[in-house]
């Protein structure tokens, strides 16, 4: 119909302004506070904040989404978001900003958590790797933009902020047109605390393996975003060349993951996982070895994102393999808290390593930690077609 053609790409929409404001917050604030003399495991602590509000919000959005439906939740989350944004140049405090960082991350999650569901529960299997796939590719566009807003610094601090505020504002408007729906019954059959609980448990229980996926994609995202642009600063590049070098890994994304989601129909999630993470290690040993080069950074940045920049649509499309339909709600609520998770761990631990081993590469962090998601992944064998 053609009304849920206008849906599906006004949500798509309203994830592609989102990428764009935390693909813009993260390098644009790393950079500020570099630049004011603040240590990078703050600044990695700082940026934390994002996620942390992510995992606040998460146990809390099931029963509004049952009660009030998609819509109402995707429209506070979106509210909630150009807000934040719009205040940031009014008070330049670190805990103010870590304030709005957090109240960032709870209208992520919401919005996220509403188009994700809306869009799994409404997609046949065989075309729900596609549409998950257009759902990361708008996402990846718009954190391959947002960075490129750091340039504006040179004009004024407040400039980002400001005009991200107002494209998100703009795009959230679009909302006003769609019609409210509400979740299938059978994946919110009871209220209680301790059902919602035991529904945890049993997703956790069969899908964890699906789950990491998005814990690796949310640690890639926020180091290289948060982080990189410190340790760029520190070994000789300037802020111009990294706001250029940052979009290279979304845009990596972009190109290939159409193609990653109609391919993982075909093949399956777990192969064409293990192949994009096998690769991935890669690409990151490779910039470990080159990082001095900045032309070697942006082929594998590059690379690493046509490879890695799926992994966040690939778990949400494997975990809805392998889940009973009445566990997919939870198991979207558990997809953004694994990768809130990564995204947590990702700043601190690579800000810690820069600054207790600075004579090696924090590329190495990345890439341990896709070493252990590839095994694990190898290891666990036979669940994808479990419950189709």
């Amino acid at each position: 119909m053609a009304s849920e053609r206008i849906r599906f790409w006004i949500l798509i929409s309203l994830v592609s302004i989102s990428g764009f404001s935390q693909g813009m917050i993260l390098p644009l604030l790393a950079i500020i506070l570099e630049q004011s003399g603040i240590a990078s495991s703050v600044n990695g602590l700082h940026a934390t904040g994002l996620y942390i509000g992510v995992l606040l919000a998460s146990p809390f959005m099931e029963k509004p989404m049952r009660k009030y439906g998609f819509k109402p939740i995707i429209v506070v989350g979106g509210m909630l978001v150009f807000i934040s944004l719009a205040l940031f140049p009014f008070w330049e405090s670190l805990w103010f900003w870590f304030i709005l960082r957090v109240t960032i991350g709870i209208g992520d999650n919401m919005l996220h958590f509403g188009t994700q569901t809306w869009i799994t529960t409404t997609s046949a299997k065989e075309t729900r790797g596609r549409n998950i796939a257009f759902y990361g590719l708008f996402f990846g566009v718009g954190f391959t933009i947002g960075p490129l807003m750091t340039r504006l610094l040179e004009i004024s601090q407040a400039l980002p902020f400001l005009l991200s505020a107002v494209l998100s504002m703009l795009v959230w408007s679009s909302m006003f047109f769609v019609r409210n729906k509400f979740p299938e019954k059978d994946g919110f059959t009871t209220s209680s605390t301790a059902s919602s609980l035991g529904r945890f448990i049993k997703t956790g229980k069969i899908a964890w393996v699906a789950l990491l996926p998005a814990f690796g994609y949310g640690f890639l995202e926020a180091t290289l975003h948060s982080i990189f642009p410190v340790y760029g600063l520190r070994i000789g590049h300037n802020v111009e060349i990294l706001s250029v070098i940052i979009p290279c890994f979304a845009a990596g994304s972009v190109i290939t993951q159409i193609p990653l989601g109609m391919l993982s129909d075909r093949l399956g999630r777990r192969n064409v996982l293990l192949a994009v993470l096998s690769f991935g290690i890669f690409c990151f040993l490779a910039a470990a070895s080159l990082e001095d080069s900045v032309a070697a950074l942006f082929i594998t940045f590059t690379l690493a994102g046509m490879f890695t920049g799926s992994l966040f649509s690939l778990s949400i499309t494997f975990l809805a393999d392998i889940l009973p339909p009445s566990l997919l709600p939870a198991g979207n609520l558990m997809t953004g808290i694994s990768f809130s998770i990564g995204s947590i761990s990702g700043p601190y631990l690579g800000g810690l390593f820069i600054e207790y081993f600075p004579g090696v590469s924090f590329f190495y962090v990345i890439v341990i930690m896709l070493v252990l998601i590839l095994t694990a992944t190898y290891i666990k064998k036979n669940v994808e077609f479990q419950y189709s």
